[in-house]
């Protein structure tokens, strides 16, 4: 874990109450899938943890919904402004466990951190597939960053305004994707079903308030097969078996 210092290049607003920011800093970033950065706001006694959706040479992009005053806050960051960050955290996705094709299921701003995996699962050269959940069409984000990638992309909103009307098990259901291995990250209802409802091996990357974020104070425990484990540092990604729902 380090401590290090980024500027705010950008930080502007892609969808409804969602920003995206790219971060840079003074030399190489290393983080892989699923872990995340510890954000440090002047004011504020807690740091906000946020998922790394991709790594650049010398920074890094985060997306960020307004839930509260702190990503309100955020919102209102200017290029330049500097932050300092807790980084890597967290234990990330397996990529090398896909045998030829992947699934990946996010549900809101879940897709974020599945971006970094889709590239890293396609320098593999696994096949991928792209399923996202939303509530409604100007909530939808990173569509085209997936698309770029050349991936197939499916939808599923509550109110049916874009793709599958319901929720990501009826969008799979729909668009039968093929897959060995199946990563998720989003809402707990939402990755409980996914997890009940799919066969194949799984990771589900879980979203818990963090007081520390670094293992310290153990706040953002959840029960599992072998006991009592941290999000922060034994997950956020944990095997679908070993979660007890």
């Amino acid at each position: 874990m380090q401590k290090r210092i980024f500027h705010i290049e950008s930080n502007a607003a892609v969808a409804r109450d969602t920003f995206r920011m790219v971060l840079r800093t003074d030399g190489p970033v290393t983080v892989r899938s699923g872990q995340f950065v510890d954000i440090a706001l002047p004011g504020f006694y807690l740091r906000r943890p946020i998922s790394v959706s991709d790594v650049l040479p010398d920074g890094l992009i985060i997306y960020y919904k307004v839930v509260g005053e702190g990503t309100r806050v955020m919102a209102g960051y200017v290029p330049g402004t500097p932050l300092e960050l807790l980084l890597p955290l967290g234990s990330g996705f397996h990529p090398e466990k896909c045998r030829e094709d992947a699934l990946l299921v996010g549900g809101g701003l879940g897709a974020a951190p599945l971006y970094l995996l889709a590239k890293e699962l396609l320098a593999l050269g696994k096949g991928v597939s792209v399923v996202l959940g939303f509530n409604r069409a100007d909530e939808i984000c990173l569509a085209e960053e997936f698309r770029a990638l050349g991936v197939a992309v499916h939808f599923a909103t509550l109110d049916g305004s874009v793709g599958t009307r319901g929720f990501v098990t009826d969008a799979i259901a729909a668009a039968r994707p093929a897959f060995d291995r199946f990563y998720t990250c989003g809402p707990l209802p939402m990755m409980k079903a996914l997890c009940q409802a799919l066969d194949a091996p799984g990771e589900a990357s879980l979203e818990e308030r963090m007081g520390c974020g670094a293992g310290f104070c153990y706040g953002c425990s959840v029960r599992t097969a072998s006991g009592p484990k941290r999000v922060c540092a034994d997950g956020p990604v944990f095997d679908k078996e070993v979660i007890l729902w």
